[in-house]
C-alpha cells in the first residue's frame, strides 16, 4: 500500500500496489501492522456497503462525538464518488478545512478518515457503491452531522445534489459558537 498524506495531518489516501500476472492483478487493501506504523487506527468494529442508485446522491457530512468517535477508511469499488472530509479537531491548525478526494473502481484509492472528522461523499456515477471500514460501532446518540452547503465550510460539490436523505438536508448551519466551540453536547 501507497499512504499518502493530505493536507489535513492525519488523514490519508491510500493507493494499492497492485501484483499483475496473467491472471489479472492482486493487491492488500488493510494490513494492521501498516496502519499502525503509520500511525492510523487499525480496529475494526464495522464494515458498511453503501449502493447508490443516481449520480448525485449525497451522504453526509456525518461524524460521531468522543468516546464513540470513528475513524473510517473508505473506498468505492463500483463507479465513482468525490469523498470529502472536514477536521473538526479543536486543537488542529486545520481545524474546519476540508480535503476532496475522488475515489472509483479504477483508481482503487482509498481515503483514511481520522476520528473527529466529518464525512460525505457525492456520486459522480449511476450505481455508486462504497464499502467502508469504521473503527467504533455506530452509536445513535452519539452522531452529528454538517450540513452539505453550509457557507462556512466553503465545500463546493462536483454536481447539483439531486438525491440526499431528509436528515442531512436539515442539519443546522455553523454559528460563530460552533466554530469556537471545543466540545460538542451529546444527547446519549
Amino acid at each position: 500500500m501507497i499512504f499518502t498524506e493530505t493536507a489535513l495531518k492525519g488523514a490519508f489516501i491510500i493507493d494499492v500496489d497492485v501484483r499483475e500476472d496473467e491472471r489479472g492483478g492482486f493487491a492488500r487493501t488493510f494490513c494492521q501492522r501498516e496502519f499502525e506504523a503509520h500511525g492510523l487506527n487499525s480496529q475494526v468494529a464495522q464494515a458498511n456497503l453503501s449502493f447508490n442508485h443516481a449520480a448525485g446522491t449525497l451522504r453526509g457530512l456525518h461524524f460521531q462525538l468522543p468516546p464513540a468517535a470513528e475513524s473510517k477508511l473508505v473506498r468505492c469499488t463500483r463507479g465513482k464518488i468525490v469523498d470529502v472530509i472536514v477536521d473538526l479537531r479543536p486543537d488542529s491548525p486545520t481545524r474546519w478545512q476540508h480535503v476532496a478526494v475522488e475515489l472509483s473502481d479504477e483508481n482503487r484509492r482509498a481515503l483514511y478518515v481520522p476520528e473527529l472528522f466529518a464525512h460525505g461523499y457525492q456520486t459522480l456515477t449511476d450505481g455508486a457503491e462504497v464499502v467502508y471500514q469504521v473503527g467504533e460501532f455506530y452509536t445513535p446518540g452519539y452522531e452529528r452531522g454538517l450540513r452539505f452547503d453550509d457557507p462556512r465550510l466553503g465545500i463546493t460539490w462536483p454536481l447539483t445534489p439531486t438525491v440526499m436523505s431528509d436528515k442531512d438536508r436539515q442539519w443546522p448551519l455553523l454559528t460563530d459558537h460552533d466554530l469556537e466551540r471545543t466540545e460538542w453536547e451529546v444527547t446519549a
